[in-house]
């Protein structure tokens, strides 16, 4: 009984020692975090857009957290600067990401700021990443004739050989929101040495 008691209170400690660490602490640091000089809160049609690309499970693929030049070669890929707290202020739920099948995105927008190739991408990945494995999205999308596209709906401009015979791709609300939601993805603004070092608190 006594050892049982033992064990129990030892694992009572190191839960709580590690909760500290993990949770507790990290919190106390960036809590009041400002948002960096520079940071935009994202618009209503940006806010839609985000919660399409949580729906469509695309965190589970992609990052958004470039690393610092020491662990690892981000920066050399063109992803960007080593991200701060400050680079998150407006983001709930925040979407960091733990795997990277697919590139990191938190500055896609800077990278890719088309629209017609984030719209062309989603509808199919392999005509503009040859050996791409990102799934295609195409219910974010409508097969028309030309003469049925209005003129406040945007006609997707795929590469040749890519549409549908006799009709056209037509990107619907949900398709338009995610595209604004990507090109609001820049973190390419400069912080300051300060906040690098202190998580991003001014």
């Amino acid at each position: 009984m006594r050892s049982e008691f033992k064990l129990l209170t030892g694992a009572m400690v190191m839960l709580s020692l590690s909760t500290s660490a993990l949770v507790v602490v990290p919190y106390l640091q960036v809590r009041d975090t400002a948002p960096a000089e520079g940071l935009k809160p994202y618009t209503s049609a940006q806010l839609r857009g985000r919660a399409v690309y949580i729906a469509n499970g695309c965190v589970y693929c992609h990052t958004q957290q470039p690393r610092a030049k020491g662990f690892g070669p981000d920066l050399a890929r063109g992803w960007g600067r080593a991200t701060v707290a400050a680079d998150y202020a407006y983001d709930r739920p925040h979407l960091l990401g733990t795997m990277r099948t697919g590139p990191d995105l938190m500055n896609i927008g800077v990278r890719q700021p088309s629209e017609q190739w984030h719209l062309g991408h989603l509808y199919q990945p392999r005509a503009y990443v040859p050996g791409s494995i990102m799934p295609s999205y195409p219910f974010l999308f409508e097969l028309k004739s030309s003469d049925q596209v209005t003129a406040d709906e945007v006609q997707v401009q795929l590469p040749p050989g890519q549409n549908a015979l006799g009709k056209v791709v037509v990107a619907r609300p949900e398709a338009m929101d995610l595209v604004r939601y990507l090109q609001s993805l820049d973190r390419s603004y400069p912080v300051s040495p300060e906040m690098s070092q202190q998580g991003g608190r001014p």
